[in-house]
């Protein structure tokens, strides 16, 4: 009977292993971000430094004239979080980055965080400069992606794959 309890034991203990090894995605797949912009405009690439200098509010419009408008997912999404890898920040300094950067009136307001995907997809259709990051598993075919020193989401040395 103690064989049959440890027994039972480990199987559980591997099957709820398992488990959560599949919901966290530890499984060996990896997550693409895509950068998605606005349909109207022209761009179709850019390199990672420049991609950090939108997110970061430092370059402030677009090549054409257009002035960027940063849309951002909620803290605690997986878009969020490759949003604070791509910058280097946690989420606490990302907030006090903002916050300073209008306050010294660099920036009129900080990325405009949207709840959904439907939201984000929704306000780039509305804001010609518009750019936000999304999960590539999200991405319709009517949607603006744009390069990434030369890559998509879906080739091989991708610097938004996590």
């Amino acid at each position: 009977m103690k064989l049959t309890m440890q027994s039972f034991a480990t199987r559980l203990l591997l099957s709820s292993l398992l488990a959560l090894a599949l919901l966290c995605g530890v499984h060996g797949q990896s997550r693409s971000f895509a950068v998605v912009i606005s349909p109207k405009n022209p761009l179709s690439s850019l390199s990672l430094g420049e991609l950090r200098k939108i997110f970061s509010g430092e370059k402030r419009s677009w090549p054409d004239g257009t002035h960027v408008k940063l849309f951002a997912r909620a803290p605690g999404t997986l878009e969020r979080t490759a949003l604070l890898k791509l910058l280097g920040k946690s989420e606490m300094e990302y907030k006090q980055y903002w916050t300073a950067k209008v306050y010294q009136g660099e920036a009129d307001a900080e990325p405009m965080v949207l709840p959904s995907v439907g939201m984000q997809k929704e306000a780039l259709k509305a804001y010609p400069g518009g750019v936000a990051l999304f999960n590539a598993a999200d991405v319709k075919p009517d949607m603006k992606v744009l390069k990434i020193d030369g890559k998509l989401p879906e080739d091989s040395g991708y610097p938004l794959n996590q």
